[in-house]
């Protein structure tokens, strides 16, 4: 059974954003099959917010479990965000933006070539255990891409997974994914 609990010291990273789960922080972990050691299981853990966002429906699992009612102070929050990710199923493949450093990926949605220097979103795909890179899409194709015309979310996901964008980055991008395709 998948677990939330306090970090035991700050070593583990979250498998969600790589960043450090800190001593003492709640943290989910995700219990899995370990394929180096038949029976055995493996732990991945995540911060709770990283977890809604792109393990929404294990998440949710393990909110529900009884001993886990009560434990999580935002829990409210955290099931509205798990909740969107699953209505809207491209959700949870959101991995951060960035400038396009070259003029070589092509849009996963709309198969054009994204521009040098042009703003970008990273995807992922979860297959067995592990994230996979799965691409790009412009920020201008977001809106249709993920299926949802409030970009709240979508810019809590893509702040949370690419914590270095300054505000000014932030409203540029804000610009451009409001921008219709």
């Amino acid at each position: 059974m998948h677990t939330i609990d306090p970090a035991s010291s700050a070593r583990a990273r979250c498998r969600g954003c790589g960043r450090t789960i800190a001593k003492g922080e709640l943290r989910f972990g995700e219990r899995l099959p370990n394929p180096f050691s038949e029976g055995n299981e493996m732990t991945h853990w995540f911060h709770l917010t990283c977890a809604a966002m792109k393990r929404p429906e294990v998440l949710l699992e393990t909110l529900a479990y009884g001993e886990m009612q009560g434990v999580v102070d935002d829990e409210a929050n955290l099931r509205t965000i798990a909740d969107t990710g699953i209505a809207h199923r491209r959700l949870p493949r959101v991995n951060g933006a960035e400038r396009s450093p070259s003029g070589r990926a092509r849009c996963r949605h709309c198969r054009e070539t994204i521009d040098k220097d042009a703003w970008r979103i990273g995807l992922v795909f979860y297959e067995e255990g592990q994230f996979n890179p799965g691409g790009f899409i412009h920020a201008t194709c977001a809106n249709d891409y993920f299926e949802q015309p409030d970009t709240t979310d979508l810019m809590a996901r893509i702040t949370n997974f690419a914590p270095d964008l300054t505000s000014e980055d932030r409203t540029t991008l804000q610009q451009d994914i409001d921008v219709p395709a």
